[in-house]
């Protein structure tokens, strides 16, 4: 049963289930998704009845290019990260080597992708992929490592970049080092970092030779009226973005100092999650989720616990109190 959780974050019907309703509502602490959403999709006016425009799409590309610090041309919107990451690896073939752990995904990319440690990130010119931040450990290279890494294969392999959790702090990026003559592409979610994930979104950023077979992969609509339309004034607005990535700092800094307070070191520096490492994962896991808390448990070190941001004060308090007296 606990496969349900370690496959993927989010799985919370399948905990009521098994645990049942709880005496306190269900709190999710699974995903590495903002709890307070981006505010503004309740005023948009979305037509339903109309196929999205071409050029509302192009707006949402250009909106979301200012964000991440790019040029437009080399930004193509996707039904979410996934089908980014399995089309673009379907395009760039093998052979090619994936960091784990990190997401599943990674490894199916490529057809015989073998999986390796950090440590052994330098040691090739093959085709690289990777998270950064990376999830679930929340490390991070910064840019003259990865710029290393993307040097390394100037002539050879790609450099792929999943920078799912890279809103929070721009400076992790190397999107703005995308160009026609670079093998490099990077992978950036709207899901995440502005607590939308049900609006499946999610951008592709490299050269037009990857760009171009990729969006005739995509087709004529290859996006919904309603993600392009939250999806741009999203990107646009630029003082909730701001504040937001100023309260996840404070959040990540409040969790921290509960784990602390529970005898846990906190492993990360993205500030949608932390990882614990401990002997007793499986049955903290377990008691938080009878206290109705879900939280992350990983296949095969079952001494990880992810645990996400607490949407309140409130469950920040029930998280310590569980973890601390059960």
């Amino acid at each position: 049963m606990r496969d349900i959780w370690t496959w993927h974050g989010g799985a919370l019907e399948a905990a009521k289930r098994h645990f049942g309703a709880g005496a306190e509502p269900w709190i999710d602490l699974s995903t590495g998704i903002n709890p307070k959403a981006w505010p503004g999709t309740a005023g948009l006016s979305i037509d339903w009845r109309r196929l999205p425009e071409p050029d509302s799409l192009r707006q949402l590309e250009t909106a979301a290019a200012v964000h991440f610090g790019v040029d437009s041309q080399h930004v193509c919107a996707v039904p979410g990260t996934e089908t980014g990451l399995r089309l673009a690896g379907c395009l760039i073939g093998g052979p090619a080597r994936h960091v784990a752990p990190s997401y599943r995904t990674h490894g199916e990319m490529i057809a015989g992708s073998r999986a390796i440690e950090w440590i052994a990130t330098g040691g090739s010119s093959e085709t690289l992929i990777l998270a950064n931040p990376n999830n679930p450990d929340g490390r991070w290279l910064d840019r003259e490592q990865m710029r290393a890494l993307l040097e390394a294969r100037a002539h050879h392999g790609w450099l792929l970049v999943d920078e799912a959790f890279a809103d929070s702090d721009p400076a992790i990026s190397v999107a703005s080092l995308v160009s026609e003559t670079r093998r490099l592409l990077v992978f950036r979610s709207f899901g995440k970092f502005f607590g939308l994930a049900g609006v499946r979104l999610g951008f592709v950023i490299g050269p037009s030779q990857v760009l171009a077979p990729l969006r005739e992969q995509l087709g004529a609509w290859p996006l919904s009226t309603a993600a392009i339309a939250i999806g741009t004034a999203a990107y646009r607005d630029r003082p909730w973005i701001a504040a937001t990535r100023e309260r996840l700092d404070h959040e990540a800094a409040r969790l921290d100092a509960v784990l602390v307070r529970c005898g846990h070191q906190p492993i990360g520096r993205c500030p949608l999650f932390r990882l614990i490492e401990t002997d007793e994962a499986p049955q903290l896991f377990d008691r938080l989720a009878r206290a109705a808390i879900l939280t992350r448990p990983y296949e095969p070190d079952r001494r990880w616990l992810r645990i996400g941001l607490p949407p309140d004060q409130a469950a920040l308090d029930r998280l310590e109190r569980v973890m601390a007296h059960g």
